[in-house]
């Protein structure tokens, strides 16, 4: 893939700052579908290229690049999307904001890695429907677990004709969100249920003991159906749960550790998962209990144990076979 022109793009709500570095042009466009046509016509005509020789980078910054990803890949473009972290690390550091030298730096981000990018490819519209309703629920989840602690506290430390209002307020903010909680589940599922290929992913997953439906929906939106990592052990890695050694020359001999660089949403979920495994699955139950008695650290055996599951959902994927308890099979 042979690129000519770099287009560095810095979304935000109303505006896209948008930067061609060979030759340094800057401009504004609007955050439209109208805007965006301005702009690649704007991009074709300054840097004299086919189409088929521009990359437009730019940070995701969710709904606010909404529009540029649906236009861009509807008209056959290159693009990359890549993380606003990612960038800051490769350019070093910068003093100052400003959406003008923002889009200069994607534009030079792209530059530097023009040869080993590889152009994004849109999900599905169920992958990006699941992933946004996804958000919701877990905004929900949250906001519920905040009012129920307050709940609790109130009823602690008030009399009941005290806090009657309180009570029933809060009391009735819960219900409500249990019910949004449980009309976005319904939808989860109908989406899943209505495409026969999410479903075969959802009905693999779940088959695994310890993995719930929760967590097998987010493993299909954030494995892009398994097709976005190469490998469990990169999935792991994006979920913060993978080890990497700590050590350098003579002096520094740390102990392996995760990094704290991580999709948290999914090594919290794999914790959970983790820690039912343990409960429920006599196969993990027994390796758990095995290693705490010859005295290794719970923690990292507790790590061991989501990284097997990961292993396991790529497996059965693969294979494309529910998973097979084969220790009750042992004799």
């Amino acid at each position: 893939m042979e690129i000519k022109e770099i287009i560095g793009i810095d979304a935000s709500k109303l505006t896209l700052d948008v930067c061609l570095h060979t030759i340094g042009v800057h401009e504004v466009f609007g955050n439209t579908f109208e805007g965006i046509a301005l702009m690649v016509n704007w991009s074709l005509k300054k840097s004299s290229t086919d189409k088929g020789k521009l990359l437009f980078v730019f940070k995701h910054t969710g709904l606010y690049t909404h529009h540029l990803i649906e236009y861009l890949s509807a008209q056959g473009l290159l693009f990359h999307v890549v993380s606003g972290l990612e960038i800051r690390r490769s350019l070093g550091i910068s003093r100052g904001k400003a959406d003008k030298a923002d889009a200069k730096r994607i534009a030079l981000y792209g530059y530097r890695v023009r040869e080993e990018v590889m152009p994004y490819q849109m999900a599905g519209s169920s992958l990006a429907s699941l992933k946004r309703l996804m958000s919701m629920r877990r905004k929900l989840v949250s906001q519920r677990a905040g009012h129920i602690g307050t709940l609790g506290e109130q009823q602690r430390v008030l009399r009941e004709e005290e806090g009657k209002v309180l009570f029933a307020v809060q009391q009735e903010i819960i219900n409500t969100l249990d019910m949004q909680i449980s009309h976005i589940e319904k939808e989860l599922d109908r989406i899943i249920d209505q495409d026969p290929q999410l479903h075969n992913l959802y009905r693999l997953l779940i088959s695994i003991k310890g993995i719930g439906e929760v967590t097998s929906r987010f493993l299909i939106v954030y494995t892009a159906g398994f097709t976005a990592f190469d490998t469990w052990r990169k999935f792991a890695s994006y979920c913060g749960i993978a080890p990497f050694p700590n050590r350098s020359g003579t002096s520094i001999r740390g102990k392996t550790k995760v990094s704290h660089l991580a999709n948290k949403e999914g090594k919290a979920l794999l914790n959970m998962c983790a820690v039912s495994a343990i409960q429920f699955n006599p196969e993990m139950k027994s390796y758990y209990e095995r290693r705490v008695l010859q005295g290794k650290n719970k923690v990292s055996t507790l790590n061991i144990i989501r990284n097997k599951l990961i292993a396991r959902a790529f497996a059965v994927v693969e294979r494309g076979t529910p998973y097979v308890n084969t220790l009750k099979y042992a004799s």
